[in-house]
C-alpha cells in the first residue's frame, strides 16, 4: 500500500498550497518537488483564496506567525474546506506562546482538518489546550519511547478520534493514527534533529501524499512519515568525512527524489496497532 501511495504522488503531481514559515520555506518547496509534487507558497490574505482554488491540498505551518499570515491561514483554510481539499496543520511551537497555542486551537476549531502533524509536546498542547513546549523541540519528558509506547498509542488514538482527523506524532518513534488504527514507525536517524525543518519538510510532503491519495488518508500519512525516515537513513549512509548538517539536508532531499516504491516497501519499518 505504501508503494501505491508513493507512486500516486509521482503520477498525479499534486499541487500543494503552503502557508509555511520563512525559516524552512525553500526546503519545504524542494522536498515537495523531490517527492513528485508541485509547491506554491503564499500567505498574503488577499492572495490565498485564489491560490488555494487552483491547488489540490493545503499545508498550514505556524512556525513564524504574523497577523496577516494568520488571517491568510483562516481564509485559505475556509476556501480549501469549501472545495473539499485535504488540509494539514503543523502546530510548530504550540505551547511556547499564547499566540501560537491560540492560533493552532482556533484553526482546529474552525477548519475541517485532514491531519495534524507535530512532535509529542505540540500534540499534547492541542489535546489539553495548554502545554510547556520548549521552543519547537519536544520536551524530553514527553518523548515517545518503548517504555511509554502503549500509553502514547492510546493517547494518539483518543485525540485522533476527538479531533476527527489523522494525528501524526513524529520523533524517535513515530505514531500515525485515525482514531481506530495506529501506525508505529521506527524509521529515521537521531541526526535528523540537527537539521532545521525536517518536520516542516515532512508536513509539506505529507500534504502532497494526502492530496494524491484521497481515499487512503491514513496510509498516505504513514507512507510520508516512512519516506522521510527512510530518506534520513539513506542520506546518513552516504555521508563522507567532512560532511555536516547542511550536506545531510541535501542528501535527505536527494534520497526522497530518488526513492522508488519498491525501496520504500523494503525499507519501511512499522507495525499496525
Amino acid at each position: 500500500m505504501m508503494r501505491e501511495c508513493l507512486e500516486n504522488v509521482r503520477k498525479s503531481v499534486p499541487l500543494v498550497h503552503n502557508i509555511t514559515n520563512y525559516v524552512t520555506v525553500n526546503d519545504v518547496a524542494n522536498v515537495i518537488l523531490a517527492c513528485g509534487g508541485s509547491p506554491i507558497m503564499s500567505d498574503e490574505a488577499e492572495d490565498v483564496e485564489d491560490i488555494t482554488s487552483v491547488c489540490g491540498g493545503l499545508n498550514i505551518n505556524i512556525g513564524t506567525l504574523h497577523k496577516t499570515s494568520i488571517e491568510g491561514m483562516f481564509r485559505a483554510g475556509r476556501k480549501a474546506g469549501e472545495l473539499g481539499h485535504p488540509i494539514l496543520l503543523d502546530p510548530v511551537g504550540a505551547g511556547a506562546s499564547a499566540l501560537r497555542t491560540d492560533t493552532a486551537l482556533g484553526l482546529m476549531k474552525e477548519l475541517k482538518l485532514t491531519a495534524i502533524r507535530g512532535n509529542i509536546s505540540e500534540i499534547k498542547t492541542l489535546a489539553m489546550g495548554s502545554g510547556t513546549t520548549k521552543g519547537v523541540d519536544a520536551d524530553v519528558a514527553d518523548a515517545v519511547t518503548e517504555e511509554t509506547l502503549d500509553e502514547a498509542v492510546e493517547f494518539v488514538k483518543r485525540f485522533a478520534s476527538t479531533a476527527g482527523c489523522i494525528i501524526a506524532v513524529t520523533g524517535a518513534i513515530d505514531l500515525v493514527s485515525d482514531g481506530e488504527k495506529c501506525y508505529v514507525i521506527r524509521n529515521g536517524r537521531p541526526e535528523m534533529g540537527k537539521i532545521t525543518g525536517t518536520g516542516c519538510q515532512l508536513s509539506g510532503m505529507m500534504a502532497a501524499y494526502l492530496t494524491a491519495n484521497p481515499q487512503d488518508s491514513l496510509e498516505a500519512a504513514a507512507a510520508a512519515v516512512c519516506v522521510m525516515g527512510l530518506a534520513g537513513e539513506i542520506g546518513w549512509s552516504r555521508m563522507q568525512e567532512g560532511d555536516g548538517n547542511s550536506t545531510y539536508r541535501n542528501r535527505i532531499i536527494d534520497a526522497i527524489y530518488n526513492m522508488t516504491g519498491n525501496e520504500l516497501e523494503k525499507g519501511a519499518v512499522y507495525e499496525l496497532r
